[in-house]
């Protein structure tokens, strides 16, 4: 099969396009890629909204959870 070169362009030309195909196709994955973050975190988002207020203000259920270390002693 013969390759015909219809918008006849340049080797450089040809290059440069393909190069800026290549960097949108990258561009576009990113998109996505981040559109589907943005969407998870939205999920997220309107499940908190759909908790009671005392679930935001409670202590957690697990009671180590809450422990705080003691004090260090005082060096004297």
């Amino acid at each position: 099969m013969a390759e015909h070169d219809y918008i006849q362009e340049t080797t450089s030309q040809r290059l440069r396009n393909w190069i800026l195909v290549e960097m949108l196709r990258g561009a576009g994955y990113v998109a996505v890629v981040l559109l589907g973050i943005g969407a998870i975190i939205a999920v997220i988002y309107l499940v908190s909204l759909a908790l009671p207020d005392d679930s935001k203000t409670e202590p957690g259920p697990m009671p180590f959870s809450t422990l705080q270390a003691a004090p260090a002693p005082a060096q004297g």
